[in-house]
């Protein structure tokens, strides 16, 4: 069990190894998170630490609940836009208010990255399932339909769980084991390599990768 980190997704950007080969990775701006609440097994049933991230504009203080200024009043902290919580085994290395900087993936080579992807909106079959579609010559009737998806008498109707057009993106989405390129702790800034979900300034999720935390206990 890791922290999560709240950062901001700024963009795609191209460096080059000592090697001289070209990587492709993103930049996420990941400010200081502070230690907003603690919860221990002995009161909450769990011990788990909640994080808050981006600060709260000064014109944007009056569209904050009166629960929420109580919260961050009680933490002695600055109100912030997002919380996430954080279920670890150590509560008491904790302490309100504590900052958690990017440094914390300093000895860390992979991440995990959650983030909401985009959305496409209702989208057909070739574009959401990756459907081949029917032949383009002029003479068919069939381009980018999905086909037949009944059958005859018995049942006589399409049994649920097929893919059909519908909605498409706008859901959650973790990339897992990516690679930790560059971390600028002056600037607040971790470079992945690859691609993460949504859009530039959109909210991401940051956590030690799982899987090569596994391997690594295996070993």
């Amino acid at each position: 069990m890791t922290l999560r980190l709240m950062g901001i997704k700024k963009g795609m950007a191209r460096l080059f190894d000592k090697d001289g080969n070209l990587i492709v990775c993103t930049v996420i701006f990941t400010e200081p998170n502070i230690v907003s609440q603690i919860k221990r097994v002995e009161k909450d049933g769990y011990n788990a630490v909640q994080l808050s991230a981006v600060k709260v504009k000064p014109a944007k203080v009056r569209n904050v609940t009166k629960p929420l200024k109580g919260h961050f009043k009680k933490a002695g902290i600055e109100p912030r836009r997002h919380l996430a919580e954080s279920r670890i085994e150590n509560p008491e290395k904790f302490q309100l208010g504590q900052e958690v900087s990017v440094s914390y993936f300093t000895d860390c080579p992979s991440v995990d990255v959650a983030g909401q992807s985009k959305g496409k909106g209702h989208q057909g079959v070739m574009k959401r399932h990756n459907f081949a579609g029917g032949p383009a010559a002029h003479g068919s009737g069939f381009h980018r339909h999905g086909g037949s998806c009944g059958m005859r008498s018995t049942p006589g109707r399409c049994l649920p769980g097929q893919k059909k057009s519908g909605h498409m993106g706008d859901e959650r989405v973790t990339v897992q084991s990516l690679r930790v390129v560059q971390i600028d702790e002056a600037n607040n800034l971790i470079v992945v390599e690859g691609a993460i979900p949504g859009s530039r300034g959109g909210l991401v999720y940051i956590t030690k990768a799982v899987k090569k935390q596994q391997k690594q206990l295996k070993k």
